[in-house]
């Protein structure tokens, strides 16, 4: 096998390889006679077909199937011996496969960059500390009374916070638009769902009572042919209910899985649950700094293949963070910057692990799955089904791999701290 490299300058690379004559035709042969051995013929023996009937019936077919496994075969054994490292796949340029002469084809692809880590010691970021405190604790308690709270009739007027039934109907222009009317709608009160004033008109209306009020439509409304316009809304208030808040007692601490140790057991959980997101928070944040201020001071060229197979993950998660699984519509620039990101940090973090020859260290894997089993009824069961899973348990250890290059630079920046409160630290 002979072959030639070109395309020094970039990421872009060309290999040209030649397959010798007597090569293919070995291969060829080789298939044909494996051929003969296993083929069925109508009035033939299995293995006792004549091998020049087999070579006129399947001899074209065998010739490009064993070409194609000649280029495969070829091409890696190129990539090794030229110590190539190929990004994405080759785009193959078949020259020459006639019969009884050399196999000639080029193979163009990217090559993954050489990454130079920049001075990590130059990096100046700030780490957010933060501690929950009973008051946090107890501020929680009433986030998840509001959380589970009902709704009850009331004969008497609508105010902020109750949910109110309408019917409603919207002209502009004296003529109905789409989205203008609803039966029986749903619309709790404070929640700025509608345009600015259309709440404000049912505040302080009895259930029954019909009414209409005149109103504009935002300058940068999102249905551009509505915008600034002027609408008049027809309304009748079938319906007025007020929140109630569950109590704090019993039912309540069992509906959070705590069966036992009232109330001081339920603060107990709530804490950690709240220290657990916490952390979490902090660490989101800290990889957040990192990876912009890392990407911001690398300078590595990218691999076009990979950074279209990137823009392409995005938007595939995008879609499912927004449900449904649809890719959403979104600017092109905007997901190559977001794709370029990422995948320069990807590969500044490869490199960190394959300099420093890092390995996930089994007693972090073991402490991430505890964290992830302590949320469920029978953690020791979820800790065996983990170590039992091979696939889940590489998920664990990249994940506790990822983090390793992470605290790798972040023991080499320079970090100040500063201490915030529990709310201020999550929003961060």
């Amino acid at each position: 096998m002979r072959v030639s490299v070109s395309g020094a300058e970039g990421l872009e690379r060309k290999l040209t390889i030649e397959v010798p004559a007597d090569e293919v035709d070995s291969s060829v042969e080789a298939r044909l006679r494996e051929t003969a051995r296993t083929v069925r013929l109508n009035g033939f023996r299995k293995g006792k077909v004549p091998l020049g009937i087999v070579r006129k019936r399947f001899g074209p077919g065998i010739r490009r199937e064993v070409v194609g496994d000649l280029m495969s075969r070829s091409f890696v054994e190129a990539v090794q011996q030229e110590k190539l490292r190929p990004a994405g796949q080759p785009k193959i340029e078949l020259s020459d496969s006639a019969e009884g002469g050399d196999l000639r084809f080029a193979a163009v692809f990217e090559v993954y960059p050489e990454v130079e880590l920049p001075d990590f010691s130059r990096i100046k970021l700030e780490n957010l500390t933060a501690e929950v405190t009973p008051a946090d604790v107890e501020k929680m308690v009433e986030t998840l009374r509001r959380q589970r709270q009902t709704f009850e009739p009331v004969e008497r007027a609508a105010a902020d916070g109750d949910l109110v039934n309408i019917d409603f109907n919207g002209r502009v222009d004296g003529e109905e638009f789409d989205g203008g009317k609803g039966e029986n709608s749903g619309l709790l009160l404070g929640s700025e769902r509608m345009i600015p004033g259309f709440e404000d008109a049912i505040k302080g209306r009895a259930p029954g009572e019909e009414f209409n009020c005149e109103l504009q439509f935002p300058a940068e409304y999102h249905q551009a042919e509505l915008a600034g316009k002027d609408v008049a809304f027809d309304i009748k208030l079938n319906g007025v209910r007020e929140p109630r808040l569950p109590e704090v007692d019993e039912d309540f601490y069992r509906s959070f899985g705590v069966e036992e140790g009232g109330e001081e057991a339920f603060h107990q959980e709530i804490a950690r649950n709240m220290e657990r997101e916490l952390k979490t928070a902090q660490r989101r944040r800290m990889k957040n700094q990192i990876s912009e201020a890392v990407v911001k001071r690398a300078n590595i060229p990218l691999p076009e293949s990979l950074l279209a197979e990137e823009v392409q993950r995005l938007r595939k998660e995008m879609g499912e963070r927004l449900g449904g699984g649809q890719s959403p519509e979104l600017p092109q620039d905007w997901l190559r910057d977001q794709a370029r990101g990422r995948l320069a940090m990807t590969l500044i973090m490869t490199e960190i692990v394959s300099a420093n020859a890092l390995k996930a260290d089994p007693a972090r894997v073991r402490q991430a799955i505890e964290e992830l089993a302590s949320t469920y009824e029978s953690p020791e069961e979820v800790i065996q089904w983990y170590y039992g899973q091979q696939e889940q348990l590489s998920g664990i250890e990249s994940s506790v791999l990822e983090d390793q290059a992470f605290d790798f630079i972040a023991e080499r920046v320079k970090l100040t701290e500063k201490a915030v409160s529990y709310e201020e630290a999550i929003r961060a």
